[in-house]
């Protein structure tokens, strides 16, 4: 691998302790994946600071006490604790304390404390062609597919090596010819409701991502009118199923604006048409239990979105909820429920809104085992490994209306032919 002469002297230590681990890592980490060279990055998105155990702690520690400081701007995914509201934590002291730690290493490096996998929708957003250094799986989909960024998919540990050497090694999709459309997915007959309907993204997004695998899948069909939170759920999917860290949707996203540019020209290496019955199919995979009796309702992985407690609010209203109901977001959109009276009326209809975390990375949830039901696919596909929960998954109107009688209810004809 060839280094600049400043990245030389990154590896010589002449930048500090910390930086040399970093550029060691990186460069390993390079030469594993073929890369010629380092390039400069805009951006970090770091997921290291979410604990798992204390070797994340005593990695980040290591960093600080090297002099460790990021040099591009960079953001923190979830931690393992709500910080303005730790009464939601249903752990231990320890853990709660080791959880917190671990967030405050990250700060002390100079990381913004945003605390979501959403990033996308609180600070200045990368721009398309920017290359950048984001981890966590749907914040990767999200920065290579809507918003036309460079990243790879990194996770822990490199992600910080990033932060604080302002360098990613120029490999997969910092390139731009790896980021050719490979498999085409075409709708075929889906109802015009269904197709313009919320519920539809996480579905599609997860049958794509069990049939890509790592490929990077085009998506035809979608309509233009497509939102950034419909496009965040196929994305968070997507990412969840399979290994996707970037799709194209023709018409849509900034990369495919027709067919023939998202596959640069070239053949697909596969089509596949995707029916109302292989929606049907893949919506009952995200269940894994008989509808029937629920104990809790998760919403918001990704982050809820304001625009998405604009929808919540009224159904709510209507159908107060009888069990445990969470809501996950980030900050900013606290802020601005605080401002427009919303969360005061929503803890009055018995939502608990979290913030800085997610249910399924952390002991939240006040149930004690039983059934959780949710609009969410990624939440739908990490619940029963993560927290030993059976899943039922809905569109968001199934989920408040089940919860209220705390059984499922279904909108059936949403899936008719």
């Amino acid at each position: 691998m060839k280094l600049s002469r400043e990245e030389q002297a990154m590896l010589a230590g002449e930048r500090g302790t910390a930086v040399q681990i970093a550029m060691r890592i990186l460069t390993t980490m390079g030469r594993v994946f073929g890369a010629r060279r380092l390039i400069p990055i805009e951006s970090a998105h770091i997921d290291g600071c979410l604990y798992h155990g204390d070797s994340g702690i005593d990695f980040a520690q290591k960093l600080v006490d090297g002099g460790a400081k990021t040099v591009v701007p960079t953001t923190l995914n979830v931690g393992a604790i709500d910080l303005l509201h730790p009464e939601h934590f249903q752990g231990t002291a320890v853990q709660a304390q080791k959880a917190t730690r671990l967030m405050q290493l990250y700060q002390q490096m100079g990381c913004s404390p945003i605390w979501t996998c959403a990033p996308y929708q609180v600070e200045q957003r990368p721009l398309t062609g920017q290359q950048i250094a984001w981890a966590e799986s749907n914040a990767i989909v999200f920065a290579n597919s809507v918003l036309g960024a460079c990243t790879n998919r990194y996770g822990d540990f490199i992600d910080i090596c990033a932060a604080i050497t302002g360098r990613a090694p120029e490999y997969g999709l910092h390139l731009p010819e790896n980021r050719r459309g490979q498999i085409v997915f075409h709708l075929h007959n889906i109802p015009d409701r269904l197709r313009h309907a919320d519920v539809l993204y996480p579905v599609l997004g997860y049958l794509i991502g069990s049939r890509a695998a790592n490929k990077i899948p085009v998506i035809t069909g979608l309509p233009a009118s497509s939102s950034e939170d419909q496009l965040k759920a196929l994305g968070a999917a997507a990412a969840s199923s399979g290994a996707v860290a970037l799709f194209h949707a023709v018409g849509i996203t900034p990369e495919a604006p027709t067919l023939d540019t998202a596959l640069h020209g070239r053949p697909p290496e596969a089509e596949i048409t995707v029916t109302v019955d292989d929606l049907k199919a893949m919506r009952g995979h995200l269940s894994t239990v008989a509808d029937g009796p629920i104990d809790v309702v998760a919403l918001g992985s990704p982050h809820f979105s304001l625009a998405e407690f604009e929808q919540l609010l009224p159904i709510l209203r209507q159908f107060p909820p009888a069990i445990e109901f969470i809501v996950c977001t980030h900050r900013l959109v606290l802020a601005a429920l605080q401002k427009r009276g919303w969360l005061s009326e929503l803890k009055e209809l018995g939502v608990a809104v979290v913030v800085d975390t997610c249910v399924v990375v952390t002991p939240i949830v006040r149930a004690r085992g039983g059934t959780l039901m949710t609009n969410s696919g990624k939440f739908a596909h990490y619940t029963p490994g993560n927290i030993g929960f059976s899943v039922i998954f809905g569109s968001l109107e199934e989920c408040v209306r089940s919860a209220a009688q705390g059984q499922v209810w279904r909108d059936e004809g949403l899936w008719e032919n």
